[in-house]
Order: C-alpha cells, then sequence, then structure tokens
C-alpha cells in the first residue's frame, strides 16, 4: 500500500519527548524519532494483540527468531543459530550490559568520538576506563586511522563499542575497513560490541555489512546489537537484539544483565515480529522518502547556507552539519534553538570532534524540513547583518 508520508501528524497532545522537550513555537528536529506512523501491519498487529486484553510477561513469540534468522541470511548472507539470539529491551542497556560483560572493573573501552553519546556514558557508568579514539574528518568524510587505533591499546582494553553504521557522521564502513579494525580486535583480543541499530537504514549505494559476518572468528568476539526501534518507528516499544554467536561470551552478557536488565514487554515482541515480517513495503518506500529529504536538505543549504556544509550521509536520517564557517555565536545548536527556534542535537554532545557542528533528524514531512531549514536561513542571515 502507498504510504503518504507528507501528513503532518499532531504530536504535542502525545506523550512525545520529541514534541514536548521544548516550546510550542520550537520545531524539533533531533531526537532520532520519525514523524511518520509505523508500518500498517504493525499498527494491526498491537490491535489484534491488545484486543486479547491479557498483556502479562512475555517471551519471544513463535517465529520471531526464524523470521530474524532469515532476515540476517537474505540481507547479509549472514547465517546465526537461534540460539545466538538474545532479545533486550534497547540497545543503550546493552551497551552497559556489554562494559559489565567484558573485561574487569578498571579495564578500557573504546569509543570513536564524535559518537552516540550514551556510548560515552558507558564505560565509566561500569567502572570501566573510557579511551578516545577519535575518527578522522577529511572536508566532512570521517575515516578512522587504524595505526591510531592500534597504538590506542594497553594491556587493560578489553572491548570496543563500535557504532557501524555510525551515528551522527553517517558512514557505512567498507568491508576492508571493517576487516582492518577486525583484525586489530582480534590481535589485541578486544570484544567487538557492533551497535548496528541504523542498519536497515542504509542508503543507496551504501551497503550494510555485519562486522561478525565477516568471518567465523570475529563473530566468535562480537556481540552485534540490532533492533526494529529506529527502523519502523517503534523507539517507544522497547525490544532490541543482540546476536552473540560464541556461547561463553553470550552467558556472560545474560549474567550480567540479570537483575538490572528488564525483559522485553509484549507489544515489543508484537511490534517486532509484524515489523521484521511484514514491514518491508514500508520500510522501501521510507527509504525513497528519506533520500528526497536529502536532496532537499542539501540542495537547500548549498544555495542559501552555504557556510553550513553537510556531506550526504551514507545511512541514518540524521545530518551531520558544520556550522563552524558560519560565523554563528557561540553553541550552533543554542544559536538556532533562540533565533530559528528550531531543535536540533549539539555536535559537542557527541565527544571529541563535535563542536561547531548540529544533527539534523531528517525523518519528517517534507514541508516540515523546508519550514525548519527557511527559519535557519532567516537566523543565519540576521547573524551575519549584525557582525
Amino acid at each position: 500500500m502507498p504510504y503518504d508520508f507528507d501528513r503532518l501528524i499532531d504530536r504535542r497532545s502525545t506523550e512525545s519527548i520529541k514534541w514536548r522537550a521544548y516550546d510550542e513555537d520550537v520545531l524539533p528536529l533531533w531526537v532520532a524519532d520519525m514523524d511518520f506512523p509505523a508500518p500498517e501491519p504493525v499498527i494491526r498487529a498491537l490491535h489484534e494483540r491488545v484486543a486479547h486484553g491479557i498483556l502479562g510477561y512475555a517471551m519471544a513469540p513463535q517465529g520471531l527468531r526464524e523470521v530474524i534468522q532469515e532476515r540476517l541470511a537474505r540481507l547479509y548472507g549472514w547465517h546465526v543459530a537461534p540460539e545466538a539470539i538474545v532479545f533486550t529491551p534497547g540497545v543503550v542497556s546493552a551497551f552497559h550490559v556489554a562494559c559489565r560483560a567484558v573485561g574487569r572493573t578498571g579495564d578500557a573501552v573504546i569509543v570513536e568520538p564524535p559518537v552516540y553519546f550514551p556510548m560515552l556514558d558507558a564505560p565509566a557508568l561500569r567502572g570501566r576506563r573510557r579511551l578516545e579514539v577519535p575518527l578522522v574528518e577529511h572536508d566532512g568524510y570521517y575515516e578512522r586511522d587504524l595505526n591510531s587505533f592500534r597504538k590506542a591499546i594497553d594491556a587493560r582494553t578489553s572491548l570496543l563499542l563500535l557504532c557501524s553504521p555510525h551515528n551522527p557522521v553517517g558512514r557505512v564502513f567498507t568491508r576492508q575497513e571493517l576487516e582492518g579494525l577486525a583484525a586489530a580486535c582480534l590481535e589485541h583480543h578486544v570484544v567487538i560490541c557492533s551497535d548496528e541499530i541504523h542498519c536497515d537504514l542504509a542508503l543507496s549505494g551504501h551497503p550494510h555489512i555485519p562486522t561478525a559476518a565477516l568471518a567465523p572468528e570475529v563473530a566468535a568476539r562480537t556481540i552485534t546489537l540490532m533492533a526494529p526501534s529506529k527502523t519502523y518507528n517503534i523507539p517507544g516499544l522497547g525490544c532490541a537484539v543482540a546476536v552473540i554467536p560464541d556461547p561463553q561470551l553470550r552467558k556472560s552478557f545474560e549474567k550480567a544483565a540479570e537483575g538490572i536488565v528488564p525483559h522485553v514487554n509484549v507489544l515489543g515482541y508484537a511490534a517486532t515480529l509484524a515489523a521484521y515480517r511484514d514491514g518491508q513495503e514500508w520500510l522501501d518506500e521510507v527509504l525513497a522518502y528519506l533520500e528526497g529529504n536529502c536532496d532537499t536538505l542539501l540542495a537547500f543549504l548549498a544555495a542559501e547556507m552555504p557556510t553550513l556544509r553537510c556531506r550526504r550521509p551514507e545511512a541514518t536520517y540524521l545530518a551531520w552539519i558544520d556550522c563552524r564557517a558560519a560565523g554563528l555565536p557561540g553553541s550552533p545548536q543554542a544559536f538556532f534553538l533562540e533565533h530559528a527556534r528550531v531543535a536540533l542535537n549539539d555536535g559537542a554532545a557527541f565527544g571529541t570532534g563535535g563542536a561547531g557542528f548540529v544533527r539534523l533528524n531528517l525523518a519528517c514531512p517534507r514541508s516540515r524540513l523546508l519550514e525548519a531549514l527557511e527559519r535557519m536561513r532567516q537566523a543565519v542571515l540576521r547573524a551575519a547583518a549584525e557582525r
């Protein structure tokens, strides 16, 4: 069925964090939450499950593991055993579980900023040291300096928190890049916790490769995190997947989660099964719409705000915009919030290398995106006139 992603839907009257965190005159293009309804099969499955009337404790529905297995094999040629699939309420809690499960108190956990900020916080909150190996930027394109990565590893480095595809810089790492990274981790006995929540949102020309699919020896040292939440806009339902092929690593992960991580709820399971089994038509349509929004953003910036630079994302619906040449006073996020009434994410929150950037959420009706960009344009023009 054709979906109408241009339709404006009122979310202020709901409990939306995205829409209620700021004043009513602010357009929110910040948190990674789409302004599109979830796929119709997901809505239907939720209606059917609620209609049953009993919403007790849940276990994974029959067939869900098989659907995930089929999906991974079809999309990535990655064949996983059913017992390798562990369900968890979210990838952020899984970062923390991985930090507890691998290594010892005081061990180092590698992160690659600028990166999704919960990854920056997880090591210290779990008694580990955060070891930063920043990505290297060249004209808006980010790469890993593998020599610097290898040199940073010390004798107490036990874990890498990898963001692949990368949030916020939008990279889809190539096979060559991932193979070099995996080889360094294997050489130094570093376990990889690979956050691949945006894998289904890889844009045209940039196929995603699961880190664990590189080779069996890599899979044996990798915890892969995936979820339908970003892909199908169901983050409020709390269901994610950890694929952990190695039995001992899986046992350590499950033990580290005991008593602190709740089970997935019954509606999260129902939505996940419906999304993965029946949501491909919606996903194909939303990806095409997001490509159009990328085109709209980049064309607008080039024509109307050339001092704001943005490289086309290879994945995600998040644009990483460099404002450093615009001469804006203070934080660009604070500037656009105050002077344009547009809420974006502050690049500084993503750690080293993020200051001077903003992250903009493209997953909204195109008219809303254009309204936000026009507000930003006028604010930049006013600021230039006042200098």
